[in-house]
């Protein structure tokens, strides 16, 4: 099972709960990103932000590079396409 996924914040959906709509090997979904703003970073200075999520949290902020080589190690492992796959699952349910 995986322990989280990296993916990029692409738009703020609600600054107030701090809801922001993650992409996630083309799946996009929103998460609550609570654990990565604060005063020096705002809901909306995350857009762009490559983060690794976890039960729809954003745990925390990852570089680029960080994410892309997580990504192909969890390719490796299989575990990208079954988090993928949950996703969007739970997207039409």
């Amino acid at each position: 099972m995986c322990l989280g996924i990296p993916g990029q914040i692409v738009e703020i959906s609600n600054v107030e709960y701090k809801l922001a709509i993650v992409n996630v090997g083309g799946v996009r979904r929103e998460v609550n990103i609570a654990c990565i703003v604060d005063e020096e970073h705002s809901p909306v200075a995350c857009v762009g932000d490559w983060v690794l999520i976890h039960v729809g949290f954003a745990m925390s902020r990852i570089d680029e590079t960080e994410a892309k080589r997580t990504i192909e190690l969890l390719t490796e492992m299989g575990e990208v396409q079954t988090a993928i796959q949950a996703m969007r699952q739970s997207n039409t349910s």
